[in-house]
């Protein structure tokens, strides 16, 4: 395989994200590569042939727009004043002016927040620095990995000082924080209430495996209290938040921007690939001219211009063939799964990637580098690309197979309309399939369930009052 042919294939399966980071690696270690004004029209690339060249690259210049001269006509004094939102500060002043990127904000992680509740205790500089131990040693949950001996030994304070900071730093907020493990969070967070001795404190010291298996008659005759007093217990534990530190993650959202966009118009589905953001790419002219002029470069010129040249045209060449591909692969799914565009998920149909290969003429592998990584934007919403191929289960009475997400979607709709009190068993729902000619059993509708994150019936009844 071709070192041209390794990178086609590369380009084939990488993102939108990934192909502009690519290109722009590209064109800094290929001169020969330049990017189209924004005027001459969007796009990834064009091809080489397709557009004049200008006979050379223009260079910034400081005569451009006015050169020294009118670099010398600002006023400056008057920029500061109209744009500095602080006080213009003189060389020698020594006010304490904040630092302009001071005002840049920031959400606050957990350590951070800690700390500042920290810095605002009444505690020796020694005590603060067992205490930033202890807070630095705090999972994303907020919850301490390390034990009292252990904290001791590693800051150098008694057992009884450690402990009694391991204290502190759980009474700081958010409520729960510095606990060992859910039992005791939930159990910091009541006492936080005035509930440290309630009968939700009971609950979650000596029932709380009682309370995950949503065994309330358990509960009722552990506690011999009566049932809505335990349901209204149970009200406010499940009020608290078992992750307090998860409210102070750092982790940065990830926003998925399509590659593709289907649009509706009329009675036709319209496709458009999402090029914002990717880099027009040309060959420059300039060293075009440099070829075409032998007295300008020597042999060892001309031949390092020449393979950069190459390159640069299979590059843009392998783009404008992977947009290509990506649309004829949208084109064909759009084909096989039109009732989905028009209904929803209910409506997916069995597909595979053998089907669009047969379709387009091209290689199932082609199509799998195709679909991966890449998300279309739809009328029923944002999907990767391989949301749409899934396996097939089929009718008893031979009749159109049906899509195993479909099937998924069925059964989340039968779980969200059953009976809180009396809610349907695996079997039960299985059975509901059954009479509808689906061919489902009952080890399916479980794993399916499973998958979506359901509960089993016994975890969705609701308790009752009485």
């Amino acid at each position: 395989m071709t070192p041209q042919l390794q990178q086609a294939i590369k380009l084939l399966q990488l993102s939108r994200l990934e192909l502009a980071e690519t290109i722009q690696q590209e064109m800094e270690h290929n001169p020969v590569l330049e990017e189209a004004p924004e005027e001459e029209g969007g796009g990834a690339a064009e091809e080489p042939e397709a557009r004049p060249e200008p006979e050379t690259t223009p260079a910034v210049s400081m005569e451009d727009g006015g050169g020294e001269s009118s670099m010398q006509e600002i006023d400056w004094t008057d920029y500061a004043n109209e744009y500095e939102s602080l006080p213009s500060i003189r060389p020698g002043d020594d006010s304490e002016f904040p630092s302009r990127l001071n005002i840049l904000t920031r959400k606050p992680d957990l350590a951070s927040h800690l700390q500042w509740q920290l810095s605002l205790s009444d505690l020796s500089d020694e005590e603060k620095e067992v205490g930033e131990f202890i807070i630095g040693n705090l999972d994303k949950d907020g919850f301490l990995d390390i034990d009292t001996p252990e904290i001791a030994a590693a800051t150098g304070c008694d057992e009884e000082t450690a402990a009694r900071l391991v204290r502190v730093v759980q009474e700081m907020d958010p409520a729960g924080i510095g606990a060992r493990n859910v039992q005791e969070s939930l159990l910091l967070q009541l006492e936080r209430l005035g509930l440290g001795d309630s009968l939700a404190a009971v609950i979650v010291r000596d029932h709380l495996r009682l309370l995950e298996r949503k065994n309330y008659a358990g509960i009722v005759r552990a506690t011999k209290a009566s049932r809505r007093e335990v349901l209204a217990a149970i009200d406010v534990i499940t009020g608290l938040d078992p992750h307090p530190g998860r409210q102070y993650s750092d982790e940065e959202p990830h926003y998925i921007v399509p590659d593709v966009y289907v649009y509706k118009m009329d009675d036709e589905y319209v496709i458009l690939l999402n090029e914002d953001g990717l880099p027009r790419l040309r060959i420059s002219g300039y060293y075009r001219k440099i070829l075409q002029e032998r007295e300008r470069a020597d042999a060892s010129t001309r031949e390092y211009i020449t393979e950069k040249l190459r390159s640069a045209q299979w590059l843009i060449k392998s783009i404008h063939q992977r947009q290509r591909t990506i649309y004829r692969v949208v084109e064909s799914i759009v084909k096989f799964q039109k009732p989905f565009f028009e209904h929803g998920i209910a409506h997916l149909r069995p597909l595979v990637l053998r089907d669009i290969a047969e379709d387009i003429g091209m290689h199932e592998s082609t199509i799998s580098r195709v679909t991966s990584n890449k998300y279309v934007h739809t009328p029923q919403g944002t999907f990767e690309l391989k949301f749409f191929f899934n396996s097939a289960i089929e009718r008893r009475d031979g009749g159109e197979a049906l899509a195993s997400l479909s099937i998924k979607e069925r059964i989340r709709r039968i779980v969200q309309e059953e009976d809180p009190e009396k809610p349907l068993s695996d079997s039960a729902i299985a059975a509901i399939f059954n009479r509808e000619g689906i061919k489902l059993a009952r080890r399916t509708v479980a794993k399916y369930r499973e998958q979506m994150g359901i509960l089993p019936s016994k975890l969705r009844k609701k308790p009752k009052l009485r």
